[in-house]
């Protein structure tokens, strides 16, 4: 008999709450089977458990939901394994320059916090000199003085 978990077993096995796992179910994600009093229990399958996997992996590359349910989708269905491949290395050409755009934009606003550092230092680094040469001037003028 295949293995079978319930929902708090999963939620718990990939560190989510019940409310995340109804979500993903909602989305279309995860298709558990529904038994008990008005159905009100769900059991989920090894196909589930896999398609979770999969739906967390593809949330920590960056991918939306939506699009990670129509990457899944392709495997389930009984369609040209090449079209199915073809799809999924679009869908990951396009993240990649979506993520590629991202760390660029990311590396100019670094490049230029670092500049604006680089002037703070300069700046409280001129500031601090400014009062001692000014005690020196006073005290010289002080002693020309007398």
């Amino acid at each position: 008999m295949a293995p079978t978990y319930n929902i708090s077993d999963l939620a718990k096995e990939f560190d989510l709450t019940t409310r995340a796992m109804r979500f993903y179910e909602d989305m279309g994600l995860l298709q558990p089977e529904r038994t008990g009093p008005g159905g009100r229990s769900r059991v989920y399958s090894g196909r589930d458990r896999t398609r979770l996997k999969l739906t967390l992996r593809a949330k920590r590359l960056g991918f939306s939901l939506s699009e990670a349910k129509e990457i899944i989708d392709m495997y389930d269905s009984p369609r040209d394994t090449g079209a199915q491949l073809q799809k999924f290395l679009l869908v990951l050409a396009e993240h990649q320059k979506q993520l590629e755009a991202q760390m660029t934009d990311l590396q100019a606003n670094l490049d230029e916090l670092k500049e604006h550092q680089r002037e703070a230092r300069a700046l409280l680094a001129s500031s601090r000199k400014k009062p001692d040469a000014t005690r020196r001037m006073a005290k010289a003028a002080q002693s020309h003085a007398a």
